[in-house]
């Protein structure tokens, strides 16, 4: 029902064409029943014997790119009748411009296809996640929120540039902060000094980055502590609106947390370092934040074209 009414309005705001994957008698039975208008809807359902054809040949592409990692074409083709592979095949083949899955389905199992299917793009190493978050403080980046685990400081630098390089598709000069529980050394552990050993390394493949750590969340965003204590962090002038995490499940509890108590608006999580737009939304999400989503990926997409 919450795909439908996002659905429904971002065809009547003219945001996307949008194409929906599954039963298609399932959905007209929901479309009738809360009572729904569409004028014109493209329902496409990939078990269904008409898409046998598309089934096919979207398995044999899928089955050139795997049939060296223990793929048969028997096994390509019976994927294609999940939508998550039909998606993500989809855009791969031009067939559509963008995916967005997962309402209902936990992360891995959804960002899986996509990774098979698509997969990375070539300068990148690691995708990550990222979250946008519209608080009073303005609009935060939080990344790696969603997909790997324990990177390292040469790993993080990395990821950190790739997410510098998204917000700035936002018109947004990006502010990082390699969050710590310690403050430039004041406790001497493995995450925090890679976090600090990750902040030389950006600051010397890319000088043009404002970046500063390893640093507490709340000197990070509150300029008057900062300067008072630490006059001599470049977010000492301007607080971070770029927040690097030392760990998944660090990032993974901060915009969970934020999410509840601050209630505030967020997109994501969107995946960075895609080759093609895919992104995920996460279990319960509202309506809002599906057209949300739905409008970072044709941003997304046009960009990519």
């Amino acid at each position: 029902y919450k795909i439908l009414k996002a659905v429904q309005q971002v065809k009547d705001e003219g945001i996307a064409i949008p194409v929906l994957l599954g039963r298609k008698q399932k959905i007209l039975d929901l479309i009738e029943e809360f009572s729904i208008e569409f004028d014109d809807l493209i329902i496409i359902d990939p078990k269904d014997l008409s898409q046998e054809m598309k089934r096919e040949e979207y398995g044999d592409i899928l089955w050139e790119k795997r049939k060296r990692k223990g793929l048969t074409q028997f096994e390509a083709r019976k994927l294609m009748r999940e939508r998550n592979y039909f998606g993500s095949m989809m855009v791969e083949t031009g067939d559509a411009d963008a995916l967005i899955s997962g309402i209902s389905r936990n992360y891995r199992s959804t960002i899986k296809p996509a990774l098979e299917v698509i997969g990375k793009q070539d300068d990148v190493s690691k995708v990550a996640g990222m979250y946008i978050m519209d608080t009073k403080k303005g609009t935060l980046f939080l990344a790696d929120t969603t997909i790997n685990a324990n990177l390292s400081a040469e790993e993080i630098a990395e990821m950190s540039a790739m997410i510098a390089k998204s917000v700035k598709q936002f018109k947004i000069k990006p502010r990082l902060a390699l969050l710590s529980y310690s403050n430039f050394g004041s406790t001497r552990t493995e995450s925090s000094k890679k976090m600090a050993k990750a902040a030389d390394i950006i600051r010397e493949e890319y000088p043009n980055l404002i970046v500063d750590g390893e640093i507490q969340a709340d000197f990070a965003l509150n300029t008057e502590k900062t300067e008072r204590i630490f006059p001599f962090s470049p977010l000492a002038e301007e607080s971070a609106n770029t927040l690097i995490f030392p760990n998944l499940e660090s990032g993974n509890l901060a915009y969970k947390l934020i999410q509840e108590v601050a209630e505030v608006d967020s997109i994501g999580p969107v995946l960075v370092g895609m080759k093609k737009p895919v992104h995920i939304l996460q279990l319960g999400c509202t309506v809002r934040e599906i057209i949300n989503m739905v409008t970072l990926s044709v941003v997304d997409a046009q960009i990519k074209k």
